[in-house]
């Protein structure tokens, strides 16, 4: 894979009904019911919405064979309606179901960590090399039935890791690692491959982005290394609703588009289904218009681990770069310019660390925190820090700041400016790139800095023309835009301009929610919930909503909500705090992977949570 230049991964094509996947095909974006699946009228209706909406696959829930046999009916009143979309089974637990939703669905999915495996229990086994041997055989002589009916009836499958349901098999030997989440899905690939099934699909999922977006890097490493061509399914699954769900959606997924990686996606969203597909469509259309953009010219740095990657080695100036967590710069010129500044507040949440007002640093009752000015007419005063264009180069000497700007591009990184940057390590970078293919100028900058051994911060600058009703597709772009730099380590901070009406407090709330998505700067509290299906047991999206609303002032901690017991303790097994289905209109609360309380009646449960959250000392509010 070329770091610096945008270019689809060659898979093989997998026949899912009529609409192939993989190889030439489009990226496709899909959907999956929150109906129970025992209600055909109610899952057909659900389907043709999401069919409507723009969606190429629909999945639903199989948790038994009942609900496997009534594809059979939702199929016929599907195609009834004049709908060709392929239809997706899910499957967990049960063998059986897969071999029954294969006779009336195009695709199936199955979990490798609980397919054959018993669930994730959080238990410590040990296994010999001939046991799990043994273990493997067993996986096989399950599977390869599976597979042949698959094979009779012309029904794709996917292979789906999640990464909550390991199962404690992979789990005693590579523990909770990416590793362990791709030796789980390699083990079902392998068959396949011995079986010469080809009509396969891979996904691997998880809610915590890093590890997602390495285990995916990881799993088409070990698929080349095998020689596997297999197309592959994104997601990253309990992103949650709203602004929050779409930003840590297209930081996770975007970031593994951006390289070429991804030939469908889904947008998990815990809002209706239909609303997911124009979020993912909007996702895949951006991120690729960097098709066809000219190459880069740039090297990789030495020690830079795609696979592996770690934050990249800086000096600290002030509190930019070392240690510190990224910063966010935010622009202010426009009301600097017009004198409107006076008044403006930021969001307490939400305040930059630096603001750049261009030529225009209002007076010292209006500023709220630390300037940014163009060094030409800096003064010296304090709070206020020179920015630098690079054909100021010469004056930056003659500066007794110590903490300077340099605005950068790549191609204007000549030796003049590595001179400069080695004899000024009190130089903080901002760059920037007007290419088609953003991602790859901006990494070829820090990773040319790197390879002359300049430790100096570098401050990523992204701009957008967006006005505040296209504030859902700002979010989606900066976030796509900035993923792949803040998993490969390359950013210390992050500056959003946009030359629009969007007001400067979504601005500012969008930049730190992007840096939260990426588990680099938490500043307020993480909800991994689930998008809901036919499994859920409570009304998912009220009981977000009023999560959200009880504890939406609490600052770093994580509060997963989930629907069943599916992925509940496992896929958030990093939560503080859990709220998880247990039967209909049941709810059990976990502390960290620990169940507390057992069967709450669902309207009862919400304020539960609030208590054990006080009783724990984790509500500063109510300790106050």
């Amino acid at each position: 894979m070329n770091l610096f230049d945008y270019r689809r991964r060659e898979t093989g094509e997998v026949q899912i009904g009529g609409t192939p996947l993989g190889g030439n095909h489009p990226i496709r974006v899909q959907s999956m019911t929150n109906t129970s699946t025992m209600d055909t009228e109610a899952c057909v209706a659900q389907t043709l919405r999401i069919a409507e909406a723009g969606g190429d696959y629909v999945r639903l829930t199989t948790q038994g064979v009942r609900e496997a046999e009534n594809l059979r009916n939702i199929n016929a009143g599907v195609r009834a309606a004049g709908c060709a979309v392929p239809l997706v089974a899910d499957v967990h637990f049960n063998p059986k179901v897969a071999d029954v939703a294969a006779l009336y669905a195009e695709k199936v999915r199955i979990n490798p960590g609980n397919y054959v495996d018993a669930a994730r229990t959080f238990k410590h086994l040990e296994y010999t090399d001939e046991e799990y041997a043994q273990e493997l055989k067993k996986i096989e002589e399950r599977f390869v039935p599976f597979l042949r009916i698959c094979r009779e009836n012309h029904t794709a499958i996917r292979i789906g890791v999640n990464h909550g349901s390991l199962s404690d098999r992979i789990m005693s030997r590579y523990g909770d690692t990416p590793e362990g989440i791709v030796e789980s899905c390699m083990e079902f690939l392998r068959i396949c491959v011995k079986e010469d099934f080809k009509d396969v699909v891979v996904s691997i999922k998880a809610s915590n982005t890093v590890v997602m977006v390495r285990s995916v890097r990881l799993l088409v490493d070990a698929m080349e290394r095998e020689g596997m061509r297999f197309p592959l399914h994104l997601g990253v699954t309990e992103a949650g609703d709203g602004e929050d769900g779409r930003i840590k959606s297209a930081v996770g997924i975007g970031a593994l588009l951006a390289d070429g990686i991804g030939d469908t996606v889904r947008v998990s969203l815990s809002e209706a289904p239909e609303a997911e597909i124009p979020v993912a469509r909007k996702l895949v259309d951006y991120v690729l218009r960097r098709d066809g953009a000219m190459m880069i010219p740039a090297a990789e740095a030495e020690d830079f681990d795609y696979l592996n990657p770690v934050r990249r080695k800086t000096r600290a100036v002030r509190n930019i770069g070392g240690d510190h967590v990224p910063v966010v710069i935010a622009d202010r010129m426009d009301l600097a310019a017009s004198g409107r500044l006076k008044g403006f507040k930021a969001h307490p949440d939400f305040r930059p660390d630096y603001i750049y007002c261009g030529r225009n640093l209002p007076p010292v009752e209006e500023r709220e925190g630390d300037y940014i000015v163009d060094a030409d007419v800096w003064t010296g005063e304090s709070g206020t820090y020179p920015a630098f264009p690079y054909n100021m180069l010469p004056f930056m000497s003659q500066c007794t700041a110590d903490l300077k700007f340099l605005f950068l591009s790549y191609g204007a990184l000549n030796e003049e400016v590595r001179a400069c940057l080695k004899y000024h390590p009190e130089v903080v970078v901002i760059s920037q790139s007007n290419h088609q293919n953003r991602l790859g100028e901006h990494r070829a900058l820090v990773h040319e800095l790197t390879r002359e051994g300049l430790q100096n911060p570098v401050v990523i600058f992204q701009q957008y023309a967006h006005g505040q009703e296209e504030k859902e597709d700002f979010q989606i772009e900066s976030a796509a835009d900035m993923g792949a730099l803040l998993f490969d380590g390359l950013c210390d901070g992050l500056y959003l301009y946009n030359n629009g009406t969007l007001e400067h407090r979504d601005i500012d709330a969008t930049a730190f929610g992007i840096l939260q998505a990426a588990r680099l700067r938490t500043t307020k509290t993480e909800y991994i919930s689930c998008p809901g299906c036919g499994r859920t047991l409570y009304d998912l999206q009220d009981t977000i909503a009023r999560i959200k609303a009880a504890t939406g002032h609490l600052k770093g901690l994580k509060i997963g909500i989930m629907g069943c017991i599916v992925n509940g303790p496992g896929e958030m097994a990093d939560a503080d705090y859990g709220y998880v289905g247990a039967a209909r209109g049941k709810v059990s609360l976990y502390k960290k992977k620990e169940c507390v309380e057992r069967n709450i009646p669902a309207e009862e449960a919400v304020e539960k949570l609030l208590r054990l959250i006080r009783e724990n000392g984790d509500d500063p509010e109510y300790a106050s």
